[in-house]
């Protein structure tokens, strides 16, 4: 899978910043939480709109 296709940029949603699957999502939102010590698994917990693969595909993106 390209998790890179999980990422959408437009710029009506959060003033154009990347996020994830056309959502308020912002890649650089998911990154602060993990950042902060969050893990995958309580990241979903929390937010169960998100997936796996949309995590994964934020840390892709950051590289």
């Amino acid at each position: 899978m390209q998790y890179l296709e999980r990422i959408t940029i437009d710029a009506s949603i959060c003033h154009g910043k990347p996020c994830i699957r056309g959502m308020r999502w912002p890649v650089e939102v998911i990154l602060d939480m993990l950042g902060s010590g969050m893990l995958i698994d309580e990241i979903l917990e929390d937010h169960p709109e998100l997936e796996k693969e949309d995590i994964i595909a934020s840390l892709n993106y950051a590289q």
